[in-house]
Protein backbone atom coordinates (compact mmCIF):
# COMPACT_ATOMS: atom_id res chain seq x y z
CA UNK A 1 0.00 0.00 0.00
CA UNK A 2 1.37 3.40 -1.03
CA UNK A 3 0.64 6.21 1.43
CA UNK A 4 -0.01 9.57 -0.20
CA UNK A 5 -0.36 13.13 1.13
CA UNK A 6 -1.80 15.87 -1.11
CA UNK A 7 -1.23 19.63 -1.10
CA UNK A 8 -3.50 21.51 -3.53
CA UNK A 9 -5.12 24.91 -3.01
CA UNK A 10 -7.98 24.39 -5.48
CA UNK A 11 -10.57 22.47 -3.48
CA UNK A 12 -12.63 21.31 -6.47
CA UNK A 13 -9.57 19.82 -8.18
CA UNK A 14 -8.40 18.31 -4.89
CA UNK A 15 -11.75 16.63 -4.22
CA UNK A 16 -11.91 15.21 -7.73
CA UNK A 17 -8.34 13.96 -7.51
CA UNK A 18 -8.92 12.23 -4.19
CA UNK A 19 -12.14 10.65 -5.44
CA UNK A 20 -10.29 9.11 -8.38
CA UNK A 21 -7.24 8.02 -6.37
CA UNK A 22 -9.35 6.36 -3.69
CA UNK A 23 -10.62 3.92 -6.31
CA UNK A 24 -7.13 2.42 -6.48
CA UNK A 25 -6.70 -0.27 -3.82
CA UNK A 26 -2.91 0.17 -3.76
CA UNK A 27 -3.03 3.82 -2.73
CA UNK A 28 -3.97 5.21 0.68
CA UNK A 29 -4.52 8.97 1.10
CA UNK A 30 -3.32 9.67 4.65
CA UNK A 31 -3.88 13.42 4.55
CA UNK A 32 -4.41 16.53 2.48
CA UNK A 33 -4.19 20.29 2.80
CA UNK A 34 -5.24 23.34 0.79
CA UNK A 35 -3.00 25.78 2.68
CA UNK A 36 0.76 25.68 2.16
CA UNK A 37 1.25 27.54 5.45
CA UNK A 38 -0.61 24.90 7.45
CA UNK A 39 1.12 22.15 5.49
CA UNK A 40 4.53 23.54 6.46
CA UNK A 41 3.48 23.73 10.10
CA UNK A 42 2.40 20.08 10.03
CA UNK A 43 5.29 18.91 7.88
CA UNK A 44 7.55 17.55 10.69
CA UNK A 45 4.77 15.10 11.65
CA UNK A 46 3.72 14.06 8.15
CA UNK A 47 4.85 10.54 7.26
CA UNK A 48 3.90 9.50 3.75
CA UNK A 49 5.56 7.48 1.03
CA UNK A 50 4.87 10.25 -1.46
CA UNK A 51 3.92 13.92 -1.25
CA UNK A 52 1.81 15.04 -4.22
CA UNK A 53 2.15 18.81 -4.43
CA UNK A 54 0.87 21.68 -6.53
CA UNK A 55 3.79 23.75 -7.85
CA UNK A 56 1.97 27.09 -7.72
CA UNK A 57 0.63 27.87 -4.26
CA UNK A 58 -0.43 31.32 -3.03
CA UNK A 59 1.89 32.99 -0.55
CA UNK A 60 4.81 30.55 -0.82
CA UNK A 61 7.43 29.60 -3.37
CA UNK A 62 7.67 25.97 -4.50
CA UNK A 63 11.41 26.10 -3.86
CA UNK A 64 10.85 27.06 -0.22
CA UNK A 65 8.35 24.23 0.23
CA UNK A 66 10.82 21.69 -1.15
CA UNK A 67 13.65 23.12 0.98
CA UNK A 68 11.45 22.64 4.05
CA UNK A 69 10.62 19.08 3.02
CA UNK A 70 14.32 18.25 2.60
CA UNK A 71 15.08 19.77 6.00
CA UNK A 72 12.59 17.57 7.87
CA UNK A 73 12.49 14.53 5.56
CA UNK A 74 15.69 14.36 3.44
CA UNK A 75 14.66 11.19 1.60
CA UNK A 76 11.02 12.12 1.06
CA UNK A 77 9.65 11.25 -2.39
CA UNK A 78 7.93 14.21 -4.06
CA UNK A 79 5.75 14.48 -7.15
CA UNK A 80 4.83 17.93 -8.44
CA UNK A 81 1.76 18.83 -10.46
CA UNK A 82 1.53 21.92 -12.64
CA UNK A 83 -0.84 23.58 -15.11
CA UNK A 84 1.98 25.35 -16.94
CA UNK A 85 4.02 23.95 -19.81
CA UNK A 86 7.60 25.14 -19.95
CA UNK A 87 7.52 26.37 -16.35
CA UNK A 88 10.87 27.73 -15.17
CA UNK A 89 10.06 26.59 -11.66
CA UNK A 90 11.39 23.12 -12.46
CA UNK A 91 14.90 24.46 -12.95
CA UNK A 92 14.86 26.09 -9.51
CA UNK A 93 13.79 22.79 -7.94
CA UNK A 94 16.35 20.59 -9.70
CA UNK A 95 19.14 21.08 -7.20
CA UNK A 96 16.85 20.12 -4.29
CA UNK A 97 15.77 16.89 -5.93
CA UNK A 98 12.30 15.61 -6.71
CA UNK A 99 11.03 12.38 -8.21
CA UNK A 100 8.09 13.31 -10.41
CA UNK A 101 6.69 16.22 -12.39
CA UNK A 102 3.60 16.18 -14.61
CA UNK A 103 0.76 18.29 -15.93
CA UNK A 104 -2.56 18.54 -14.12
CA UNK A 105 -4.35 17.50 -17.28
CA UNK A 106 -2.64 14.11 -17.12
CA UNK A 107 -4.98 11.14 -17.10
CA UNK A 108 -5.59 9.34 -13.80
CA UNK A 109 -3.88 6.32 -15.37
CA UNK A 110 -0.70 8.32 -15.99
CA UNK A 111 -0.80 9.79 -12.48
CA UNK A 112 -1.20 6.37 -10.84
CA UNK A 113 1.60 5.04 -13.03
CA UNK A 114 3.82 7.91 -11.87
CA UNK A 115 2.95 7.25 -8.21
CA UNK A 116 3.75 3.55 -8.54
CA UNK A 117 7.07 4.18 -10.30
CA UNK A 118 8.17 6.78 -7.75
CA UNK A 119 7.11 4.55 -4.84
CA UNK A 120 9.46 1.86 -6.19
CA UNK A 121 12.39 4.27 -6.26
CA UNK A 122 12.13 5.51 -9.82
CA UNK A 123 11.31 8.87 -11.37
CA UNK A 124 8.46 9.97 -13.62
CA UNK A 125 8.37 13.09 -15.77
CA UNK A 126 5.60 13.96 -18.18
CA UNK A 127 6.71 13.50 -21.78
CA UNK A 128 4.77 16.66 -22.68
CA UNK A 129 6.61 18.65 -20.04
CA UNK A 130 9.93 17.21 -21.15
CA UNK A 131 9.45 18.64 -24.62
CA UNK A 132 9.05 22.08 -23.02
CA UNK A 133 11.94 21.77 -20.54
CA UNK A 134 15.22 21.08 -22.33
CA UNK A 135 17.15 20.42 -19.12
CA UNK A 136 14.64 17.99 -17.65
CA UNK A 137 15.87 14.88 -19.42
CA UNK A 138 19.50 15.59 -18.47
CA UNK A 139 18.44 16.08 -14.84
CA UNK A 140 16.33 12.94 -14.81
CA UNK A 141 19.08 10.78 -16.24
CA UNK A 142 21.56 11.79 -13.51
CA UNK A 143 19.37 10.36 -10.73
CA UNK A 144 20.14 6.90 -9.39
CA UNK A 145 17.69 4.54 -7.73
CA UNK A 146 18.31 2.29 -4.76
CA UNK A 147 18.54 -0.74 -7.04
CA UNK A 148 17.41 -1.43 -10.63
CA UNK A 149 15.87 -4.66 -9.29
CA UNK A 150 13.40 -2.57 -7.31
CA UNK A 151 11.95 -1.33 -10.61
CA UNK A 152 12.71 -3.93 -13.28
CA UNK A 153 12.15 -7.68 -13.44
CA UNK A 154 15.08 -10.03 -14.06
CA UNK A 155 13.98 -10.46 -17.69
CA UNK A 156 13.74 -6.67 -18.17
CA UNK A 157 17.24 -6.21 -16.73
CA UNK A 158 18.53 -8.89 -19.10
CA UNK A 159 16.93 -7.16 -22.08
CA UNK A 160 18.15 -3.72 -20.94
CA UNK A 161 21.74 -4.95 -20.87
CA UNK A 162 21.41 -6.37 -24.38
CA UNK A 163 19.89 -3.11 -25.63
CA UNK A 164 22.90 -1.28 -24.22
CA UNK A 165 25.14 -3.74 -26.11
CA UNK A 166 23.41 -2.53 -29.31
CA UNK A 167 21.44 -5.72 -29.92
CA UNK A 168 18.36 -5.19 -32.09
CA UNK A 169 14.94 -6.47 -30.99
CA UNK A 170 15.28 -9.32 -33.47
CA UNK A 171 18.72 -10.28 -32.14
CA UNK A 172 17.49 -10.16 -28.55
CA UNK A 173 14.51 -12.30 -29.46
CA UNK A 174 16.77 -14.91 -31.05
CA UNK A 175 19.21 -14.92 -28.14
CA UNK A 176 16.52 -15.25 -25.46
CA UNK A 177 14.17 -17.52 -27.45
CA UNK A 178 11.38 -14.94 -27.44
CA UNK A 179 9.21 -13.44 -30.13
CA UNK A 180 10.14 -10.03 -31.49
CA UNK A 181 6.76 -8.74 -30.29
CA UNK A 182 7.48 -9.90 -26.74
CA UNK A 183 10.87 -8.17 -26.77
CA UNK A 184 9.28 -4.98 -28.11
CA UNK A 185 6.70 -5.07 -25.30
CA UNK A 186 9.42 -5.58 -22.69
CA UNK A 187 11.40 -2.71 -24.15
CA UNK A 188 8.41 -0.35 -24.03
CA UNK A 189 7.71 -1.39 -20.42
CA UNK A 190 11.34 -0.71 -19.45
CA UNK A 191 11.20 2.76 -21.00
CA UNK A 192 7.94 3.51 -19.18
CA UNK A 193 9.16 2.20 -15.81
CA UNK A 194 12.41 4.17 -15.96
CA UNK A 195 10.69 7.33 -17.19
CA UNK A 196 13.06 7.75 -20.14
CA UNK A 197 12.10 8.46 -23.73
CA UNK A 198 14.62 6.59 -25.88
CA UNK A 199 17.61 4.23 -26.03
CA UNK A 200 19.99 7.00 -24.97
CA UNK A 201 18.04 7.32 -21.73
CA UNK A 202 18.25 3.56 -21.19
CA UNK A 203 22.02 3.58 -21.67
CA UNK A 204 22.46 6.53 -19.29
CA UNK A 205 20.38 4.75 -16.66
CA UNK A 206 22.43 1.56 -17.03
CA UNK A 207 25.72 3.46 -16.82
CA UNK A 208 24.63 5.53 -13.83
CA UNK A 209 23.56 2.38 -11.96
CA UNK A 210 26.72 0.48 -13.00
CA UNK A 211 24.82 -2.17 -14.91
CA UNK A 212 27.28 -1.91 -17.81
CA UNK A 213 30.81 -0.57 -18.19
Amino acid sequence: MISLYLLEDHELYLEGLMLLLKKNKNISIIGYQTSATIFLEQLPNIEADILLLDVHLPGVEAEFVLESIRKHHPKQKVIYLTMMRGSRVVHKLEKLGFQGYLLKNATITELINAIEIVAKGGQYFSAELERSNDNLQDYRNTITVNSPKEILSDREIEILKLVCMEYSNAQIAEKLFLSVGTVDTHRKNIIQKLGVSNTVGLVKFALTNKMIE
